[in-house]
C-alpha cells in the first residue's frame, strides 16, 4: 500500500510538477481549514465558516491532480505551462477569497451586499468558467487525436469524465443565477454533515458534486475495473444520468432523501 502511494506521488510529480505541487498546497490548506474549524466557531448560514474553504481546497486538489495525471497525454498538443498556471492563478484566487470571507464570517458566494463583494463574487464565476472551458478544450483534444499508448476503455473513461465534468461544472450557473444553493426553501438549516446538502429542500450542489468528480471516478473505474469500452460507455452513461436525476430532483425542490 505504501509503495503504491509512493509510486503515485513520484509519478504524479514527474508528469506535472506544477499541478502536483499546487495539489499538495491545497491539501495543506484543507488541513489548516480543518484545524481552524475545530478551533473557532465562526458561523455562516448556520454552518462552520471554515467548511466551505476546506471543501473547495479538497475539490481543487482532486481536479489538479487528475489533470496533472492526464497531462502527459495532451502536453504536446497545447501550451501545458499556460494551462497549469491558468489553473493555479484562477483557482488559487477562488480559495484565497473564500478563505478570507470565512475568516470574516461573511459569505463568499452569492454575496452582493456591497459593490466590492459583488465584483469579487463575479470574478470567482469568471475564474471557474475560464478553467471549465479550458478543460473542455483539453477534452476536445482527447476526441480529435489518437492516443495509441492508452487502452480504448481508459481513453473513453477520460473522455466521458471530462464531458460530464464540464457540463456539471457549468451547472453552477443554476445556483449563481438564483443566488442560492437551496430550492424550495431558505439557505442554511439542517443538512448532511460537512457537505451540508439539505435534508428538506432541493440542493443543486449534489449534482454539481457528482458531475464534477466524474473526472476522477470514470477513468479510475475504466482502468482498474471495467476494462471494456462498452462497459465504460454504459457506466459512464448511468453516471451521467445519476447527475441529471439529482439535478432534476433539486430543481423540483425535492431533498436527495425524497424519491
Amino acid at each position: 500500500m505504501l509503495k503504491s502511494i509512493k509510486y503515485f506521488f513520484e509519478n504524479l510529480y514527474l508528469r506535472n510538477e506544477a499541478l502536483s505541487v499546487f495539489g499538495v498546497i491545497c491539501l495543506v490548506l484543507a488541513l489548516i481549514f480543518f484545524i481552524l474549524s475545530r478551533a473557532f466557531e465562526i458561523q455562516v448560514m448556520g454552518v462552520n465558516a471554515w467548511y466551505k474553504p476546506m471543501k473547495f481546497a479538497l475539490s481543487i486538489l482532486l481536479f489538479s491532480w487528475a489533470m496533472a495525471w492526464y497531462s502527459p497525454y495532451f502536453q504536446s498538443l497545447t501550451n501545458l505551462n499556460a494551462y497549469n498556471w491558468g489553473i493555479i492563478v484562477l483557482l488559487g484566487f477562488e480559495i484565497a477569497y473564500i478563505a478570507l470571507q470565512a475568516g470574516r464570517g461573511q459569505l463568499s458566494h452569492f454575496n452582493r451586499s456591497t459593490p466590492l463583494y459583488g465584483f469579487l463574487y463575479s470574478m470567482m464565476a469568471v475564474a471557474a468558467t475560464a478553467v471549465t472551458f479550458w478543460t473542455a478544450y483539453i477534452g476536445l483534444l482527447f476526441f480529435k487525436n489518437d492516443f495509441p499508448e492508452l487502452s480504448d476503455y481508459y481513453l473513453w473513461g477520460i473522455r466521458l469524465g471530462i464531458i460530464i465534468f464540464v457540463v456539471f461544472s457549468l451547472e453552477g450557473f443554476v445556483m449563481g443565477s438564483r443566488l442560492t444553493h437551496t430550492i424550495g426553501g431558505p439557505d442554511g438549516g439542517s443538512g448532511l454533515p460537512f457537505l451540508n446538502w439539505s435534508y428538506k429542500y432541493g440542493d443543486p450542489r449534489i449534482s454539481h458534486f457528482i458531475g464534477m468528480h466524474a473526472l476522477q471516478v470514470l477513468p479510475i473505474l475504466a482502468f482498474y475495473f471495467l476494462k471494456n469500452v462498452k462497459l465504460t460507455l454504459a457506466v459512464g452513461t448511468m453516471y451521467g444520468l445519476l447527475a441529471v436525476f439529482t439535478l432534476v430532483q433539486a430543481l423540483a425542490g425535492k431533498s436527495f432523501l425524497k424519491f
